[in-house]
């Protein structure tokens, strides 16, 4: 199996689908073969490596062991990064997952059936769910965005829960996105987070126009912006939590 790191927060809008094409490419970039899953089924992480979002057979069969998951992966034009991409609209996941065997294990099981892969990369859906537990039963490593709030405080507690609810061993770090320092708020908030957990990164990934314009390259950081704050962000989350995860280039 390979090492799998899954971005994921409980509500959209807060860093999660960039922070994981910004890593997996970074991934690949180190000659890790990495595979990007956008489970998300907005596509953006489809979009931003300029995947068609849509799964071969559908992501129903997939989700039940009905298809191939080969099939589904298609290569980007980054060397060593293939993408699994999402389904529009595809929102009945819940349903489907239900209704097949081991119903929490799927996705574990699809990545069982994907040989060769060194890094996984997910990009999760917002919200608590069944899929939710499908993916902390299959990651090594929940990644966390944060933004400096103190209602954000509040979801990470909800995510703490919800992983000691599910039996799983899944590790958790977090990270502060879209950080503003010169706002008195966001400070303050960066304090109390460094003081209540343990397993908080010490990158924070500011908010940043250049960030935005990736909707616009369709492209990681660090093809276009490299020697941006932004991207320099990035590579320093990404040699945090390498270690965590334990991979080897």
């Amino acid at each position: 199996m390979p090492a799998v790191l899954a971005c994921y927060a409980l509500k959209g809008g807060v860093g999660k689908t960039s922070a994981a094409v910004n890593l997996a490419w970074l991934s690949a970039q180190e000659g890790r073969r990495t595979l990007l899953w956008d489970l998300d089924p907005q596509a953006a992480a489809s979009f931003l490596v300029r995947t068609k979002p849509k799964v071969k057979g559908g992501a129903r069969k997939l989700f039940q062991g009905d298809s191939d998951p080969n099939d589904a992966v298609r290569a980007t034009t980054y060397e060593h990064l293939d993408v699994l991409p999402a389904e529009v609209l595809y929102d009945s996941a819940d349903l489907d997952l239900d209704a097949a065997k081991k119903s929490s294990r799927r996705i574990e099981r699809v990545l069982r059936d994907l040989p060769g892969y060194d890094v996984v990369v997910l990009d999760c859906p917002p919200g608590l769910s069944l899929l939710s537990a499908n993916i902390v039963h299959a990651a090594d490593m929940l990644l966390v965005p944060i933004v400096p709030s103190p209602l954000s405080l509040r979801t990470l507690d909800q995510v703490v829960d919800f992983i000691g609810g599910n039996d799983t061993t899944v590790r958790l770090l977090a990270f502060l996105s879209m950080v503003d320092a010169r706002r008195a708020l966001h400070r303050q908030v960066i304090g109390l987070l460094a003081d209540r957990y343990a397993d908080v990164a010490r990158t924070t990934v500011p908010a940043s126009a250049t960030i935005e314009r990736m909707g616009q390259r369709r492209a990681p950081l660090g093809i276009w912006a490299a020697h941006t704050r932004a991207a320099e962000s990035y590579r320093e989350l990404w040699q945090e939590i390498t270690p965590r995860l334990a991979t080897d280039a």
